[in-house]
């Protein structure tokens, strides 16, 4: 195996992201309570980064009850906080490089399953080294949910980031796999996992907020074209909410964009029998002898 210098740019790159989340993290965890603005949240959690020196690598996702991914506000959401089970997943760079990471703070009285998912990741996290196996990690973190009574949600995975790239090989698995991939040091991986009191597995809604580019193109349209030229130079290939576009009308720039196949939606993820989703996410640097946190205070 090539030696690798976890003291190169890149890594310290991802060790600055992953410290800026970790704060903001922290403080817009903070933030939610009943008779929040979900946007309010959003959009003061995406400014703390940039105060701090970074960029969103992903819109905020604030998903609710059994929301359990890509749920971010709209340009006029009005929507409040309730007795609700409320995930933050949230995602910084610097210069191209990533780090993830999500928090269940939970107004709606369910402890245990959100202490599920929490645990679940401790668990992981001290079972990742170089050598093991992806599908190593998934059992673990399955045993440990089944613990609490719950059950992972088994169609949503942690996963690889690269440079510029939000989601990169190796999955790693919420459940135990025959065949896993074998982590190597230099690895940046986010381990991710969900708990649900409901079958385990997600399906698509209908409500859509964040897009990403997803091949080049040309538009003859005026607005498309301004949102275009803004997605490639500020985003390029991450993802991106409606709410940050400046074109006047963005619900139908990015509608004639997704039309012609220059961008991709991304659908907010539900559990499928309607019961809650807890979450919780760290990334880390793949170590010879375990795993370096970069998303921990």
């Amino acid at each position: 195996m090539t030696d690798v210098d976890l003291d190169a740019e890149q890594y310290e790159k991802n060790r600055e992201a992953g410290e800026i989340l970790a704060t903001v993290r922290n403080e817009a965890a903070d933030r939610v309570e009943v008779g929040a603005s979900h946007l309010e949240v959003a959009e003061w959690a995406e400014k703390r980064i940039r105060e701090l020196g970074g960029e969103p690598a992903f819109p905020v996702n604030i998903s609710i009850d059994e929301e359990a991914a890509h749920a971010t506000p709209g340009v006029d959401d009005s929507t409040t906080f309730g007795e609700d089970m409320v995930n933050l997943d949230i995602g910084v760079h610097v210069d191209g490089w990533l780090a993830d990471t999500a928090v269940t703070v939970d107004l709606s009285g369910n402890d245990q399953l959100a202490e599920a998912s929490e645990a679940a990741l401790e668990a992981a996290l001290d079972t990742v080294e170089a050598g093991v196996e992806t599908g190593e990690i998934g059992a673990v973190i399955e045993e440990t949910i089944d613990g609490y009574g719950f059950n992972p949600v088994v169609n949503l995975t942690g996963h690889g980031l690269g440079h510029w790239q939000q989601h990169t090989p190796p999955n790693i698995p919420n459940r135990a796999v025959d065949q896993g991939i074998e982590l190597e040091a230099g690895d940046v991986v986010a381990i991710e996992p969900f708990a649900t009191d409901g079958g385990g597995k997600v399906r698509e809604g209908s409500e859509e907020e964040i897009f990403a580019l997803e091949s080049e193109g040309s538009v003859r349209n005026r607005a498309a074209r301004q949102a275009l030229n803004q997605i490639t130079e500020e985003f390029k290939t991450l993802p991106f909410a409606t709410r940050w576009l400046d074109a006047r009308r963005p619900e139908m720039a990015l509608r004639r964009l997704k039309q012609q196949d220059i961008l991709h939606g991304y659908p907010v993820l539900k559990e499928q029998e309607g019961q809650l989703v807890s979450q919780k996410e760290h990334t880390v640097i793949v170590t010879e002898d375990g795993c370096e946190v970069t998303t921990r205070l």
